[in-house]
């Protein structure tokens, strides 16, 4: 298929590939995304805290375990079709002092 072939219904198709659906899950709520993989994921992100009425400064999100920033992109940090990102409540403080 070239790069300006069209669907059967006339719409023009998207190259294969170019985007990826991603889960966002903070354990109660999942999201799906389908989003360009150069695209930032601090739209997502965003886009993920508005529907859940979240604070964007108060959480986290990571990718395998690793903290995601807002300029990370899906193509940057290798992500496939179907990889989820995962969110966390922002902890502030939780340091103590034992003598």
């Amino acid at each position: 298929m070239s790069d300006h072939e069209q669907s059967p219904n006339g719409a023009p198709t998207e190259p294969a590939g170019e985007h990826l659906n991603i889960k966002v899950t903070d354990n109660n709520n999942e999201v799906f995304f389908k989003i360009k993989k150069s695209t930032k994921l601090d739209k997502l992100m965003r886009a993920f805290c508005d529907r859940q009425g979240k604070d964007r400064n108060t959480v986290r999100f990571l990718f395998d375990g690793v903290k995601v920033n807002d300029y990370d992109t899906p193509d940057g940090l290798d992500m496939s079709d179907g990889d989820t990102l995962e969110v966390h409540q922002e902890q502030i403080g939780g340091a103590s002092y034992i003598q």
